[in-house]
């Protein structure tokens, strides 16, 4: 029959190991050193706490690997004036409006489609459209354009799309190219000297 548990014989179902007590003489097992070894960095209070990513004072992993230059590179994306925040949205989406129905950012946030108005919504042409909308969005896809307009809807952009600028090329030299005219340069006549006077003959 089980003893009746009280005050006085209550105990843990697991016995307790008792801590490491380090630091308390020679004799004590884990004296002189306490475990921690000779000198360096771990041996020191608060060496434990370092900072994530600390390599002991070397160069850190994030400072040795190669970084894209520049927070106005096209490189750099998406980071700087160059980052894109369109969310997009595909044609075969489009099914759960109406015939004759207005799409817009707000529309297709009520209806699930995008998270958030605060972000560009450009309209891509995946999927078939079949039903007769009027799509107003930041940016669409040619292919998006041609599928709207071939099922009878209309598609306008809050946003003009940016043009381009054409490179200009330099015209590469004929080979026709007129050869420029050798010019001849006379020399100088060579001045006459003056004749010697002849020396007189003594009689």
């Amino acid at each position: 029959m089980p003893e009746d548990l009280s005050l006085s014989n209550l105990q843990p179902a697991q016995p307790r190991e008792d801590r490491k007590r380090v630091g308390r003489g020679m004799g004590s097992g884990k004296g002189r050193y306490s475990g921690r070894g000779i000198k360096g960095q771990k041996s020191r209070a608060g060496s434990h706490m370092m900072r994530a990513g600390f390599e002991g004072g070397q160069m850190p992993l994030t400072m040795r690997i190669p970084k894209l230059r520049g927070s106005t590179s096209k490189d750099a994306m998406p980071v700087g004036p160059f980052r894109t925040y369109t969310q997009p949205v595909n044609l075969k989406d489009l099914d759960r409006f109406a015939e004759g129905e207005e799409v817009t950012p707000e529309s297709l946030k009520a209806k699930g489609l995008i998270r958030t108005i605060r972000k560009d919504v450009k309209l891509l042409g995946v999927g078939e459209l079949t039903t007769k909308l009027t799509i107003t969005v930041h940016a669409a896809s040619a292919t998006a354009r041609e599928k709207v307009e071939a099922a009878g809807g209309t598609l306008t952009l809050l946003k003009e799309p940016k043009v381009k600028k054409a490179k200009k090329h330099k015209a590469a030299p004929t080979a026709e190219a007129e050869e420029p005219e050798e010019t001849t340069v006379e020399a100088p006549a060579e001045a006459e000297a003056p004749a010697e006077p002849e020396p007189e003959s003594g009689e």
